[in-house]
């Protein structure tokens, strides 16, 4: 099991690599042969909706200006999400996952923390609200994020009850949705287990960006 579980790790950390060194509106052959699908042809918002006036795309990347809520066009149930992101300092956005269209998607679908959590300005949030976290339900595994300016690797698998989410390589949310009797906030997350719902980028003001944004069914 030990031995499965280093490989897994391995060849995470692999196909991050390789994602990252190709051009943002394309799929590398490993990813494209395993069935993934580019959301964002780094040109346009085509294959979005929402707050599609709230993003730019500026040299293949998509950029947060100022933000609102930006969802895929199809809803997903079972998936493997892959995307790069660069948070600027004190920057915050989010990912919202399984969640209807308006709605608050941390409470109405779930939302997946992105959050440059070392900015002193976050120095006094609760473990659930760091990077990655399931807001209000799951804390993530600290201090993985790159410093604010640089290139993060993140993956957010979601089959069934469970979740789990890889950052730069390293597992930080492993998760059975299906054992939470009571979430850590103690409030009510009726979205919690929706079975499907759209992905989307949840915007709060911060320029954050995005590049290699790709998605596969399960």
């Amino acid at each position: 099991m030990r031995l499965i579980c280093v490989t897994t790790a391995v060849l995470m950390s692999v196909s991050l690599v390789i994602a990252a060194n190709v051009p943002a509106a394309e799929l590398s052959k490993e990813e494209a042969d395993a069935g993934f699908v580019s959301l964002f042809d780094g040109k346009t918002l085509d294959g979005w909706q929402g707050s599609v006036k709230g993003y730019a795309v500026e040299n293949g990347v998509m950029i947060c200006k100022p933000g609102g809520n930006l969802y895929t066009k199809n809803e997903y149930a079972d998936f493997v999400f892959r995307f790069e992101f660069k948070i600027p300092p004190g920057g915050n956005n989010g990912v919202g996952i399984r969640t209807p269209m308006g709605v608050n998607a941390a409470y109405g679908g779930m939302e997946i923390q992105i959050l440059d959590d070392r900015h002193e300005r976050y120095k006094g949030i609760q473990p659930y609200q760091a990077h990655g976290s399931i807001y209000g339900v799951v804390p993530a595994k600290r201090d993985q994020l790159k410093p604010a300016g640089q290139w993060n690797s993140q993956e957010i698998s979601c089959k069934g009850p469970l979740v789990k989410i890889t950052l730069n390589g390293t597992v930080i949310v492993d998760a059975d949705l299906s054992k939470i009797e009571e979430t850590i906030d103690h409030n009510k997350h009726p979205g919690l287990h929706n079975e499907k719902g759209y992905i989307g980028f949840l915007g709060h003001g911060a320029p954050v960006e995005f590049r290699n944004i790709r998605i596969k069914q399960q």
